[in-house]
Parts: structure tokens; C-alpha cells; sequence
């Protein structure tokens, strides 16, 4: 049973199901379609879709491409980061409403006959048997669903983790993230980009017919921001990018703007007897580099790399289960120290900047200038650290 209807939990059930293995994913939403914010699509998570056939039909959803990103600070543009040269099917990141992604994980799940989706199915805890061992899910209306192995994949806030009292390790965050649309001006049609100055950081992610922005700001800033006055948002959005005169205009009150509290944590330990955490339940990411959906999906695959075979083969899971954490360790916190990293010596200081830049810190000139350089960058946000293959068995033919 896998507890979370994201891009984690889905991708796993479905990759079990191509197994052979009777799998339930329970989410507790009726639907889809929310407004996720993650809609980032990285080259790791394509050339997944590519091994498994199934990249043209993906990529024929609305979407749009990034291919470079920018970096603007005192009027200039700096081109910062490259996935052009990434030798994947689709060396781009992808920006795909994530109920599209959803939805489209969820028919290629009803393909199979062992792949069952509960929608409206919240867990609220687990089920253990006279051992300790988790052995099922109590949903949120008293009924117990009984399972060989729980797969947690119910986000951040994991309800599934705090009630299996599973250890987490708290990294920290200096800032949180303001969410909003804007119309997309003509001059910024076909610009992905981060526009920074001193206190500063607003990020740009272009999408079909809109504007996808973030505004950074220091932690726990948000009440005293808002007691300025939508107006005074707006004043300040506009110093930073004046292409956006015209198009912050629509921001008349605050509910048009959501807050993302920004966690880095991870569990020491993702896994109990019957129960293994993945994606953001047992990781979660900081909104860096965007790579939180890709990190999770990752685990996905080596969750059913590594069970896929044992289970359909009706072995004890439980030993496994440390497998699938130590396969996956590297490669998550490599990419939480460079977000710590980055959080503690670009964004902190950024945000506490009284000074305004008269040029741009030299290692974004240094990238600006020196185009091969763009991919170091580019081949760490694209791909991460040790990606997967699909390795899990196709035992079961859609019709």
C-alpha cells in the first residue's frame, strides 16, 4: 500500500503494479487540482518517463521548456545555468502543471489490474500487528486497510512518520517563498530567470500563458510584509523588474499570494517494520534549484527497483527496507548540503544586504562569461547525484 497520491507515491504504485504486485494508492484529496507550485519537471525525471516509453505521450500535456537559466542583478542579465548539453532524451526542464503529471501517472496506473487508486482516503495512522510491525492504514473515518507493506510518500508533514515516530534531523531554513501569477508581459516571453538586489530575490518561471513567481524572503517576514500593504508589495516588485509595471497591477490583495513555509529536514531512519518513507516524508527539500519532485521520484524508482522482485515473489520486505534508504542516501543529502549551502551563503546574506550591487557577485560573471561552465550547474539541478534506471520487471502487458 502506498500512502500520498504525489509524483512519489504514484510512480512507485505504478511501477509495482508493472510488476505484477497488487498495490493501493490512497490520496487524501478528491482530486488533482491544486495549485502544487513544484511543477518542475527536471531531465532526470524525463529520461524516466523515456526508459519507460512513455516521454512522447508526457510531453504531449501543456507544458513549457526551460533550457537556461538567468540571473539578473543591477539591470544586467547573466546567463547562469545550461541543460542543453545533457545527454538525455529531453535535456530541459519541463514545467508541467503537476495535476497534469498526476493525472497522466494515474491512467497509466489504471493499465494495470493489480493498480488501484483511492481518492478521498486519508490516513490518520497505522495499523500494528501483535509484533509491532506496521500491517496496515486506518483512514480517517475509522476504517483499518491492511497491507504486507506500507509505503509512505504523504509529503512534509507526514502523518504516516510522526505516528511511527520515525527520527528527524532538522537543517533549517533562513527564508520562505511567496507564490503568484502574473500575466506575462511581451518583453518577458521566453525569460526564466532570478531577478536579485540588496534584501531582494524574486525568481520568474514562465509558463504557457503566465508568470510563475516567487519572492524570497527572510523567515518569519511574511506578517510584517503584509501589514505594509499590497500596495507597497507592489512598489517593490516593480523596482526589481520593470518589465512587470503594467502587470503587478493585478495583485489587489493578498489572497492572490500563498506562502510556502520552506523546510530542509530528512529522517535519519526512513523505515520500521513494515513501513519505509520515501520522498518528501522522508526528505524534505528546500525550493532550490526546484529539485524536490525530481529527488522524490528518484526514490521512487529505487523503492521498486529494489522491491519490485521480492515482493512479487510473496518474500519478507522488512530487510530490505534499509536497502532502498542507503541507495538513496548519497544522492539526497549531497543535494540538501549544496541547498544548505547555498542557503546559508547566498540566499541569508542576500536577504540581510542593505547595500545595493553596482555588479554582480564574480561567480555569476565568471558563468556568464564562460559558457562551458553553465553545465556544472545545469548537471547538478537537471540530473542530481546518482540517478536511476528503471530496473523494476515490465511482468504485466497493458492492453
Amino acid at each position: 500500500m502506498v500512502v500520498g497520491g504525489g509524483p512519489a507515491g504514484l510512480l512507485c504504485g505504478v511501477l509495482l503494479a508493472r510488476a505484477g504486485i497488487r498495490v493501493t494508492v490512497l490520496e487524501k484529496h478528491a482530486d488533482f487540482l491544486r495549485d502544487f507550485r513544484g511543477d518542475t519537471v527536471h531531465p532526470s525525471t524525463l529520461e524516466l518517463f523515456h526508459q519507460l516509453g512513455w516521454l512522447d505521450e508526457l510531453l504531449a500535456l501543456p507544458h513549457s521548456r526551460i533550457d537556461d537559466v538567468s540571473v539578473r542583478v543591477a539591470g544586467r542579465n547573466y546567463k547562469a545555468v545550461s541543460f542543453s548539453h545533457l545527454p538525455v532524451a529531453a535535456p530541459y526542464i519541463a514545467m508541467m502543471p503537476q495535476w497534469d503529471l498526476l493525472d497522466f501517472l494515474a491512467r497509466k496506473g489504471g493499465e494495470y489490474p493489480s493498480f488501484d487508486l483511492l481518492m478521498s482516503s486519508e490516513a490518520s495512522d497505522v495499523s500494528l500487528d501483535a509484533t509491532g510491525r506496521v500491517d496496515g492504514v486506518k483512514l480517517s473515518w475509522g476504517v483499518t486497510l491492511p497491507a504486507r507493506l506500507v509505503i509512505a510518500a504523504d509529503g512534509r508533514r507526514s502523518i504516516l512518520r510522526k505516528a511511527c515516530d520515525l527520527p528527524l534531523e532538522t537543517l533549517g531554513a533562513p527564508m520562505d517563498v511567496l507564490w503568484f501569477r502574473l500575466d506575462k508581459p511581451e518583453a518577458m516571453k521566453g525569460a526564466s530567470f532570478g531577478a536579485v538586489d540588496a534584501g531582494k530575490m524574486l525568481i520568474f518561471i514562465e509558463r504557457r500563458d503566465y508568470l510563475q513567481c516567487a519572492y524570497v524572503l527572510p523567515k518569519a517576514r511574511a506578517v510584517s510584509l503584509q501589514a505594509q500593504g499590497i500596495a507597497a508589495f507592489r512598489a517593490t516588485l516593480r523596482g526589481l523588474v520593470p518589465e512587470l509595471m503594467e502587470s503587478v497591477n493585478e495583485l489587489t490583495d493578498w489572497s492572490q499570494v500563498s506562502m510556502l513555509d520552506v523546510a530542509l529536514d530528512r529522517l535519519t531512519r526512513w523505515h520500521r517494520p513494515g513501513l519505509l518513507a520515501i520522498g518528501d516524508a522522508a526528505h524534505a527539500m528546500s525550493p532550490i534549484g526546484g529539485v524536490g519532485i525530481n529527488v522524490a521520484v528518484q526514490d521512487a524508482v529505487a523503492t521498486a527497483n529494489i522491491l519490485a522482485v521480492p515482493l512479487a515473489a510473496g518474500s519478507d520486505p522488512d530487510p530490505l527496507l534499509a536497502d532502498v534508504q542507503s541507495r538513496r542516501w548519497r544522492a539526497v543529502t549531497r543535494v540538501q548540503w549544496l541547498q544548505k549551502l547555498a542557503q546559508d551563503r547566498v540566499v541569508g546574506p542576500l536577504l540581510e544586504r542593505t547595500e545595493p550591487f553596482e555588479q554582480a557577485p564574480w561567480p555569476l560573471r565568471l558563468l556568464n562569461r564562460f559558457p562551458l561552465l553553465r553545465r556544472v550547474p545545469g548537471r547538478v539541478i537537471g540530473m542530481g547525484f546518482d540517478p536511476e534506471r528503471i530496473e523494476s520487471p515490465h511482468v504485466v502487458k497493458t492492453p
